[in-house]
């Protein structure tokens, strides 16, 4: 454990916010949020040659593994609020062991560093009762509703950023590959900037309990990004399904070894069992729109 740039102490506990995941989009974007508002942030990493440029903005230092329980308590201790962005695992193995294993060294580490309150990256369809890549985040929400700690699960759509995979093809062939289909069906949309910020305005309120948030910026079709890269790029861009039946064996010659929780997750969103639960639950709307993602997207790409 690294640590520098200590915080003020109100009635013994830092005035700080405790993020992982703070190298990627989402967590950086809600770092960021924080700083630009004069929160002072600890910055959760498992990479310490990660930290200069999070030095440099004036954030302290942890190093973590999000499996270990040990660092991760004293990467906690202290905050007023933490931000839980469990690490994603795109080819888990059967009952994600390796998901667990972070689970269990969150719960410990929360349990007994004891925050102030909790900011949980969670996804759309975390309740849905059939098992696919997202029961991950399951699993996550079903481990923290039971600590005595007010937690809110932060329940996003689809990012819009997945659409960096498209690029390419949209670029140089006209033609974007989907696995969402049919092709005109829309799915609730978000971009990474909207999770960030939105995460960074829920961890400074004050709450009691468990809650859950859905945050939605745009539903989008998979027609949509094609016809919005055709505007972005200046070239007719379509879109064409990807047979499911050569699902299995595409994921598998990309190297994955256990495709079928992701293949699930596809069929999830397809056949609407992956949706947001709505009834009496708070929705956020973001502001950033597919076409400024896409932009930054293609720019990113030349």
């Amino acid at each position: 454990m690294q640590w520098r740039i200590p915080f003020g102490l109100i009635d013994g506990r830092s005035i700080m916010y405790a993020i992982t995941g703070i190298t990627g989009k989402v967590g950086g974007a809600l770092a960021h949020a924080l700083l630009e508002n004069k929160q002072p942030v600890r910055a959760v990493m498992r990479d310490a040659h990660k930290a200069e440029s999070w030095e440099a903005f004036g954030c302290e230092i942890a190093i973590a593994e999000m499996d270990d329980a040990a660092a991760l308590t004293r990467a906690f201790e202290g905050a007023q609020g933490v931000f839980i962005l469990p690490p994603s695992d795109f080819d888990p193995e059967p009952h994600f062991p390796e998901a667990k294993a972070v689970i269990a060294a969150v719960s410990e580490a929360i349990a007994t560093a004891q925050p102030q309150r909790v900011v949980c990256l969670s996804t759309i369809g975390a309740q849905a009762v059939n098992t696919n890549l997202l029961t991950q985040r399951t699993l996550m929400e079903q481990a923290l509703s039971k600590l005595d700690v007010p937690v809110t699960f932060l329940r996003p759509g689809w990012f819009m950023e997945n659409a960096l995979w498209d690029v390419a093809t949209a670029r140089d062939e006209g033609v974007i590959h989907s696995f969402l289909q049919p092709l005109d069906k829309t799915v609730p949309m978000i971009a990474t900037a909207d999770v960030g910020r939105t995460a960074a305005a829920l961890i400074q309120q004050s709450w009691h309990g468990q809650r859950i948030v859905e945050l939605e910026g745009q539903h989008v079709s998979p027609e949509d990004i094609a016809a919005t890269f055709s505007l972005i790029l200046g070239r007719s861009v379509q879109a064409q399904a990807v047979p499911r039946e050569t699902w299995d064996n595409l994921f598998r010659a990309q190297g994955m070894q256990h495709p079928l929780a992701r293949i699930r997750m596809l069929d999830g969103f397809n056949e609407g069992w992956i949706s947001f639960e709505g009834g009496n639950i708070e929705r956020i709307q973001g502001s950033v729109s597919l076409v400024a993602v896409l932009t930054q997207l293609v720019n990113l790409g030349t």
